[in-house]
């Protein structure tokens, strides 16, 4: 592949996402559109294949559309077999309790539509100028291999065309690999067709009560909605200087596109311990290999399916809802759709149990457990994961706070936030109760005895729970641990259910909430800074039994900075700033590193999270380096400074790179700029489309550009 996606998304409209397939020399363009309904709404996708500059001879392709039935309602062919597809149109007619009544239409396209050559007397038994069609009745739990069906059924046929015409005589590839002309009774169907050259068809879903939609309806949709879609992005996310070039904006496009492209809904059982071993309160030391023991021994339960409507970080790859991801993803999409936002908000919350706890990766049904490896499938409710829906909570309450924000979205908005209200307490006590860091008991001195917190399931490699999985951290794990990163996430907890509180004029509640950030604000300083190493650092109990600093420089020692828990005029701040700008230390001329160049551990093992670039984490730093160069204060120079070089440094490489590979990836490599890891990682590096459109600080106080 030399890149895929959406070009242009809007959830509500439609938009137009590509393919450019090298292996296969065809570029496929699929425009979406969407329409109203009395009750339910229509959809169009026009298909268009156009073979790419370096094919060589005539191109054949071949296109299988499908759709199956999951669940009660019916789906059959309309079509009679005598006349599939040589008089045009091909229909599937449905139904479901939901939708009613409604019919697909799979189009024959235009008469500039050309079918291959025949040369091969298998023509005759099954010509490929007209579309072919195959039923069959699938399992349920089974309809989402649609591939492997597909396979299974064209492996008859080939076997048939090999019986008949032997090893030595076989019919092309394009006419051997088709489905069998076999329509019936059945939960899955497919649809074939098979060109030479360039080609277009569409697929047409319309509900009972709407009108079909005709092709010149469809073409007259795709530029509207092209149109809807410009002016909207141009209003919210139109990139500011320095990256008004017009190939900024195509790129920011689609990094937002894939984002909101990426959303959807996923249905089915998931895998949970709930089974109660004291191993799992890892207070002994060796609790690792203790919780090892007891999950050995857990009788797993499969949980009643659930329901999840979410934006993922990689639809390739990473097909499924992830906790810590999710609040990332939400950032751009608050600006782009408030409504949907909520909607994904709610989503999540709905999966919380009575306790508290959400599971951090959202694991539904059979399909998305085959993305997973077997030993990372079980989720365990005394397992957290950063909270980071509740960083969305301060966009809400800016909202309801945003003079320009009319009355009337203003009070939507305030029901759905007293609707969630009582979810995030749960949530945040949840937190509280089972992630608590032990002070007592090593005579830790701190200005609060309740205020520190440890992640449950470390392991001597990981900390999975925490989203930074093979940071250095603490050798060997010790249940009297204390992690700087966890009691920043508290404190920017504390902080937007305070601000929550006071919208919702809970006032009693915002006063809890702001006696426990101020606590957990002495705390961060008085359990967490080293003051030999001039960072944040994590605790732990040595072999004296004494409490020590475990530092390792990277994303961990300035957390209490990236989660807006240091002040302007912080005396902490100097040191942190000096930090990111090093360059051999955090700064790389592409975003700021996880690790110190430094460090022992810096591109050793794994490294995950041991030297390469994030942008989840570089948006937090961006972020609050805007914040404190809009302050005025004794630090205020230096972090403008810092944010218009890195600003400029993560959008130009992330765009560099997508415009080499096609791709968005999960990480870039500090030494080159590389993208690696995971391709077509839109989730959280779609936080570039907000970094763009961030104020360009790029002139000093005299006027003259730095840069």
């Amino acid at each position: 592949m030399a890149g895929y996606g959406w070009e242009e998304y809007d959830i509500r409209n439609g938009g137009r996402q590509t393919i450019h397939d090298a292996g296969n020399t065809i570029d496929l363009t699929i425009d979406f559109v969407k329409t109203s309904g009395n009750s339910t709404e229509s959809w169009a996708a026009r298909i268009r294949g156009e073979p790419r500059a370096d094919v060589s001879g005539d191109l054949t392709t071949t296109l299988v559309f499908y759709a199956g039935m999951d669940g009660l309602g019916s789906l059959e062919f309309a079509n009679e077999h005598d006349d599939l597809g040589q008089e045009g149109t091909v229909t599937l007619h449905g139904k479901t309790a939901d939708l009613g009544d409604f019919k697909i239409d799979i189009t024959r396209g235009p008469d500039t539509n050309v079918a291959p050559k025949h040369y091969h007397p298998s023509w005759d038994l099954k010509p490929l100028d007209r579309t072919m069609a195959s039923s069959m009745q699938v399992p349920s739990n089974a309809l989402w291999q649609a591939k492997s069906i597909m396979f299974t059924n064209m492996k008859s046929e080939v076997d048939n065309y090999i019986e008949e015409y032997g090893q030595e005589n076989p019919p092309p590839a394009w006419q051997m690999f088709t489905v069998a002309n076999d329509i019936k009774e059945g939960n899955f169907h497919m649809v074939q067709k098979t060109f030479l050259g360039s080609f277009e068809f569409d697929v047409i879903f319309t509900a009972v009560d709407a009108p079909t939609l005709t092709s010149a309806e469809i073409s007259t949709a795709i530029v509207q909605t092209s149109k809807l879609f410009q002016t909207k992005f141009t209003d919210i996310f139109a990139p500011k200087s320095p990256f008004t070039d017009p190939k900024y904006t195509n790129f920011s496009q689609a990094m937002l596109s894939n984002l909101v492209g990426g959303i959807g809904y996923f249905y089915g059982d998931s895998l949970v311990d709930r089974s109660y071993a004291p191993e799992y309160e890892e207070e002994n030391e060796g609790f690792w290999e203790e919780t090892a023991d007891a999950r050995a021994r857990a009788q797993v339960s499969r949980e009643p399916p659930t329901e999840l409507f979410t934006s993922i970080p990689s639809r390739p790859f990473f097909p499924r809802g992830f906790l810590w991801d999710e609040g990332f993803h939400l950032i751009p999409i608050a600006d782009w759709d408030m409504d949907l936002t909520l909607e994904i908000v709610q989503s999540w919350f709905n999966l919380m149990d009575e306790d508290g706890w959400i599971a951090r990766e959202q694991i539904l049904g059979p399909e998305a457990r085959s993305k997973v490896p077997q030993e990372f499938q079980v989720q365990y409710p005394h397992y957290a994961n950063p909270p980071t829906l509740f960083m969305i909570l301060d966009v809400f309450v800016d909202k309801l706070n945003a003079e320009k924000y009319d009355t009337a979205h203003a009070t939507a908005l305030k029901d759905h936030i007293r609707k969630f209200y009582p979810l995030l307490k749960r949530q945040y006590f949840w937190f509280r109760k089972t992630q608590w860091g032990n002070i007592k008991s090593y005579d830790r001195e701190a200005f609060s005895t309740k205020e520190a917190y440890r992640w449950r399931g470390r392991t001597p490699r990981h900390i999975l729970t925490s989203g930074l999985d093979d940071y250095p951290r603490a050798q060997p794990p010790h249940p009297g641990e204390l992690h700087t990163d966890l009691i920043s996430w508290m404190g920017m907890m504390s902080r937007s259910l305070r601000r929550v509180a006071e919208s919702l004029g809970e006032t009693e509640d915002a006063s809890d909430f702001k006696s426990y950030e101020n606590a957990i604000v002495r705390n961060i300083d008085e359990l967490h800074w080293s003051a030999s190493s001039s960072i944040f650092c994590d605790a732990t109990i040595d072999d004296y039994e004494e409490s020590i600093h475990v530092c390792h420089k990277g994303y961990i020692s300035i957390f209490p900075f990236m989660t807006g828990l240091l002040r302007a005029d912080s005396p902490r701040l100097k040191a942190i700033l000096d930090l990111i700008s090093e360059p051999s230390e955090l700064w790389s001329e592409y975003g700021i590193r996880s690790l110190s160049k430094k460090d022992e551990y810096y591109g050793t093992d794994e490294n995950y999270w041991r030297s390469p670039i994030w942008i989840n984490m570089n948006y937090l730093i961006v972020k609050n380096l805007l914040d404190i160069a809009q302050i005025s204060g004794p630090h205020q120079e230096q972090a403008r400074q810092i944010y218009v070089k890195l600003r400029r440094n993560l959008v130009e490489n992330v765009y560099r790179e997508w415009e080499k590979t096609g791709f968005a990836w999960e990480q870039y490599n500090p030494e080159t700029g590389q993208g690696q890891r995971t391709q077509h990682f839109t989730g959280w590096t779609s936080l570039v489309v907000n970094i763009m459109v961030m104020p360009d600080l790029g002139k000093t106080a005299k006027g003259h550009d730095e840069l």
